[in-house]
């Protein structure tokens, strides 16, 4: 169903999301975005590592400097068309993230967010005490004329958080018009777009549009993503792209927060990329979710039919209203007790509705997706009584 996502109230974490389930029951999670060890190409970061320490042994063994493993960094650069002196390799994107909120917002800072978001994002910002201003995200990505009307009432952002690809937790893309425009704005109030997207290349079906790095003539875009949701998550490789200043000021900071990032981990990911594994990984991965978001749907539509969603065009995750008069809280335990996980839609906002839930495909296989929904469905039924 093509309508945009409906917004709950926030709550801190995640936990909740693997707590309380009986012992002895098959779980299926539908919890957390990482893809199942079988899309995983384990023969291949074996090769890998191996062809690291071979080709590098000092490089890929050593501390090596802040900014990141540098063949790796010169690979991320060619990807984006920019300099490596544009570029920062670190330890996961969320600390890409952290660095850049560090640099760029401080308390009572103004900060545009989407509603809904990640959760991390939320958790981040509040931690520097920015004050948060969310922008409801649509069934093609964030509403640029509220964001507008935002800024005409005098708010002035120091940043805009976007996530333009299969958003995290709603599953919608930012469309190409609203990618421009949200451009012109940044421009016209002088905030920094801080593109954030790890799911990029995880497009399995439509046409993908340019980041809106590609797009910015005017140095207003510091763009971020993750090798985690393309190789996998354990190697904990992320990076930040942006005006090279920028980057200098941020990688000061990484080295007096820990000299360098994961040399061995990015000197393995280089070599995954370079042999051709990397393409290969990605595709395995947009087949088996094409699939399993597929499966979803369908069993959405049969178990819950009055539910609203956004099918997405990639990426790990799908948003879900349940409708008026369902308690995501009391659902989500229910679930559990069904031996089923799910998030509830409440932890990715500051306030709002509370029938909503985010439920990540990437890690059950298609075979299990039906049966998970069913219990779902029964969760549903038994939170109302």
């Amino acid at each position: 169903m093509r309508r945009g996502p409906r917004t709950c109230r926030s709550t801190p974490t995640l936990r909740a999301a693997y707590a309380g389930v009986m012992p002895n029951i098959d779980v299926i999670s539908f919890s957390r975005g990482a893809p199942s060890l079988d899309i995983v190409d384990t023969e291949g970061l074996k090769a890998a590592a191996v062809a690291a320490l071979d080709a590098d042994p000092a490089g890929t063994t050593g501390y090596g400097t802040s900014v990141g493993y540098p063949a790796l960094r010169e690979w991320i650069a060619a990807k984006h068309g920019v300099q490596p002196e544009n570029v920062l390799v670190t330890n996961g994107s969320m600390q890409a993230d952290a660095f850049l909120f560090d640099a760029l917002v401080k308390p009572d800072s103004a900060v545009v967010v989407e509603r809904p978001t990640y959760d991390r994002t939320l958790l981040g910002l509040r931690e520097r005490r920015g004050r948060l201003h969310p922008v409801r995200v649509q069934a093609d990505g964030l509403d640029v004329d509220e964001l507008e009307v935002l800024l005409k009432d005098g708010v002035r952002p120091s940043l805009a958080h976007i996530i333009p690809n299969f958003q995290n937790p709603a599953g919608v893309t930012l469309s190409g018009e609203k990618r421009v425009r949200l451009l012109q704005l940044a421009e016209d109030y002088d905030f920094t777009i801080f593109e954030d997207d790890p799911y990029l290349d995880i497009r399995f079906r439509g046409d993908q549009f340019p980041t809106m790095l590609e797009q910015d003539a005017g140095r207003r875009v510091v763009y971020a993503s993750s090798f985690s949701k393309t190789v996998c998550p354990g190697l904990r490789t992320g990076y930040l792209v942006g005006p090279a200043d920028l980057i200098a000021q941020i990688a000061a900071a990484a080295t007096n927060t820990y000299i360098a990032p994961n040399m061995f981990a990015q000197s393995t990911i280089y070599q995954f990329a370079a042999s051709g594994a990397l393409d290969r990984s990605i595709e395995t991965v947009k087949a088996a979710l094409e699939e399993r978001v597929d499966q979803l749907a369908a069993s959405l539509r049969a178990h819950l039919p009055n539910a609203e969603f956004v099918v997405p065009d990639g990426g790990y995750f799908l948003w879900v209203d349940l409708g008026e008069g369902v308690d995501c809280a009391k659902v989500a335990a229910a679930a559990a007790d069904e031996g089923v996980q799910v998030v509830k839609g409440t932890d990715f906002v500051l306030d709002g509705g509370e029938s909503c839930l985010r439920l990540a495909y990437s890690a059950v296989k298609a075979d299990r997706i039906d049966e998970g929904v069913r219990r779902l469905a029964k969760a549903v039924e038994t939170s109302r009584a």
